[in-house]
Formats: C-alpha cells, sequence, structure tokens
C-alpha cells in the first residue's frame, strides 16, 4: 500500500510541504534565527489596517454572495431539470473567463469613464461620475462576481438532498409555503451555507488580482502587502511571514468550520 500511494506522496511532499516548509523558515531566518518579521506583523500598524480590511472585505463578499447566490441556488432546485441545467451553466460560465479578463471587464465597467457612469449621465440620473472603481466598493463588486459560484455550487448540492416530501409534509399539516421554508428547508440547508460561506470567504482573504485592479493601490490585501515586500522592498522574510500569519488564519478558519461540518463537504468531495 506505501508503495502504491508513494508518488501521490511525492508529489505532496515536492508542491506543498517543501514551499510551505520554506517559507516558513524564511520568515525565521535571516542571518541568524529571528523573530523580527513576525514582531513588525504584530506590532506595526499597516499590517493590522491591512489585515483588517482584508477580513472586512471577505466577509462583505460573503455576505452579499450569499444573499444573491441562496436564490439562484433554491430556483435552480425547484424549476425542472432542463431549467436547472441551464441555470447552473450560466453560474458556471463565468469560468471560462480568466480572472484578470473579468477584473479588467470590471474595471471598464466601474470607472469613472466607464460604461455604468456614462449611462448615468446620459440619463441625467447624475451629473458628476461616482467614484465605483479604485476603491472598496469596485474591490468588492468584481470579488462577488467571481466567487459568487463557489457560493451557488455548495448551496445547490446540498438542497438536492433534501427530501422534498418534507414540504410535502409540512403542507400537509397546515403550514404556509414561507413557514414551511423557514421550519423545513432552511435549517437543511444550512450545512451548504457553511460551506458556501467557508469557500468564499477563505478564497478571498488570498484575493490578489481584483483588489490590485479594481482597489487603485487604496485597498491594500495581505496579498498586495506580500506582493509589495517582495518587489518593492525586497523583504522576503517580511512577506514570508505575512503569508504565514494568513496560512495559520485559514488553518484556524477550517479548524473552527470542522467543528460544525465536515471538511469534506466544504471541500466539496461529499
Amino acid at each position: 500500500m506505501l508503495a502504491l500511494v508513494s508518488p501521490a506522496l511525492l508529489v505532496i511532499l515536492l508542491l506543498i510541504v517543501l514551499p510551505v516548509g520554506w517559507l516558513a523558515w524564511q520568515s525565521i531566518y535571516h542571518d541568524g534565527f529571528t523573530l523580527e518579521n513576525y514582531r513588525r506583523v504584530f506590532t506595526e500598524d499597516i499590517y493590522w489596517r491591512s489585515f483588517a480590511l482584508t477580513f472586512e472585505i471577505s466577509l462583505a463578499v460573503t455576505i452579499i454572495a450569499l444573499l444573491l447566490g441562496y436564490p439562484v441556488a433554491y430556483l435552480a432546485n425547484s424549476v425542472p431539470k432542463g431549467w436547472s441545467i441551464l441555470i447552473l451553466s450560466l453560474v458556471v460560465l463565468p469560468f471560462w473567463t480568466s480572472v484578470l479578463v473579468r477584473a479588467y471587464a470590471w474595471l471598464a465597467l466601474l470607472q469613472r469613464t466607464g460604461v455604468i457612469n456614462q449611462l448615468l449621465r446620459y440619463l441625467d440620473v447624475i451629473s458628476e461620475p461616482l467614484a465605483l472603481a479604485h476603491n472598496t466598493f469596485g474591490t468588492v463588486v468584481a470579488t462577488v462576481h467571481i466567487l459568487l459560484p463557489f457560493m451557488v455550487l455548495p448551496l445547490y448540492a446540498t438542497m438536492q438532498k433534501i427530501p422534498g416530501d418534507l414540504m410535502q409534509a409540512g403542507a400537509s399539516l397546515g403550514a404556509s409555503p414561507s413557514l414551511t421554508f423557514a421550519r423545513v428547508f432552511l435549517p437543511l440547508s444550512l450545512p451548504g451555507v457553511l460551506a458556501g460561506c467557508t469557500m468564499v470567504f477563505v478564497l478571498c482573504l488570498g484575493f490578489y488580482i481584483t483588489p490590485e485592479l479594481l482597489g487603485g493601490g487604496r485597498t491594500v490585501m495581505v496579498s498586495m502587502l506580500v506582493s509589495r515586500n517582495v518587489e518593492l522592498y525586497n523583504q522576503f522574510g517580511a512577506a514570508s511571514a505575512v503569508a504565514v500569519v494568513l496560512l495559520l488564519s485559514v488553518l484556524l478558519i477550517f479548524f473552527v468550520v470542522s467543528r460544525f461540518i465536515s471538511l469534506d463537504r466544504v471541500l466539496g468531495q461529499k
């Protein structure tokens, strides 16, 4: 058995264990053992602001994606199979386009001379262009669009497993459709809600291209902080420390979520 799994173990060792180990080593070693990089992460204000902004944006994106994705998943689960396939196809259609292209598309839509501002000015809704891009708003909008499928698909998978007989039983006992949904369907769909929220939140924590383009340098998330430490200051140790702290934060999130739901379901394996 060990011989059979050794190729997979070798791949994991080369592509995951060694790079992460090298990253951790680089964060604590520079001409000798040092914790200076971690001291900077936990004491300097710029790091605290970047981590706080990253978690705020991730939370906002997760909530908006849930509010938008739940009705879509519910509709896909409720309509006949042909319509369901069409809805899910539209949900996954953006995957055919790269994240970079989608980010540039939102930049063309939201910038001061973009399509939305020009349309609003043409309709005399506004007199001056709105600041829709190069800020947190533009970053959140574009990120929600990119991560929305990661919310819809786990929700749909969970809803598909809810027996329809339960809804009929609630109706037969005199409950209204809204009451049946609130007391039966919604509680049973909560594992999908938790799985989708976890996926979207964790993926948003490490986003780089979208905040870089739509944030305009004003929305500095953790991934951008790592990039600037390397590209501008040539501080690989500081960048590694930030990356390790972010990695530990993600592992902590998965550990907390695992107390309530199997990680197999979060990762889409069940």
